[in-house]
């Protein structure tokens, strides 16, 4: 069976059936975006080189900078409008807020950073993105891949 084949039979259609939204769900479900069997990390965010069950290369991701951001973007929202909800229903005081809103801001920044740091790898998957094309990275003027 030659890979365009195993791609075809792998992916459950054309070598290019690469849907965003089963690719960001996958993802988020810490799976491979590709086949959604394989592990997408091997430890809390640390993403695998290749998937274990169908081979997709993985180490090329480049998923930096925009997993903490939406993380911080929902972390805000959740933390600093329950603040205020619970200001303007009760009067207490400041030691109460930070004994009710530090252990939620860190336990929603625990339990979403992975889930988007899984979605981002799927987006990139399913747009091709930093190597995920197979296509060879074009270089830079000055040499570089980015």
């Amino acid at each position: 069976m030659t890979t365009t084949e195993t791609q075809t039979v792998q992916y459950g259609g054309t070598p290019e059936d690469r849907p965003l939204g089963r690719s960001i769900m996958r993802g988020m479900l810490s799976r491979c975006p590709a086949c959604g069997e394989g592990r997408l990390f091997r430890a809390w965010l640390k993403p695998v080189d290749d998937c274990a069950s169908c081979g997709e290369d993985m180490h090329h991701q480049r998923s930096d900078d925009l997993p903490p951001y939406i993380s911080i973007m929902i972390l805000g929202h959740v933390a600093v409008g329950g603040f205020m909800m619970t200001d303007t229903v009760f009067l207490v005081p400041m030691w109460v807020h930070f004994a009710i809103w530090v252990p939620i801001t860190v336990l929603v920044a625990l339990l979403t950073i992975q889930p988007i740091k899984g979605g981002v790898i799927g987006l990139q998957w399913a747009l091709k993105m930093h190597g995920f094309s197979n296509e060879p990275e074009k270089k830079q003027i000055d040499g570089s891949s980015h």
